[in-house]
């Protein structure tokens, strides 16, 4: 079974935690892609 996220983490001990987002096949999301050359920057929105 899993665990619930409230016994996982103490805000107490810990307030700051980094969050990561995957992409899917590594597509890039924002910003200039340096493999094809295309700017993605209207998704930043």
């Amino acid at each position: 079974m899993t665990t619930p996220r409230s016994q996982q983490i103490s805000l107490s001990d810990t307030p700051y935690y980094h969050c990561i987002g995957l992409c899917v096949r590594r597509a890039f999301l924002c910003g200039q892609d340096d493999v094809s050359g295309i700017s993605y920057e209207y998704c930043r929105a």
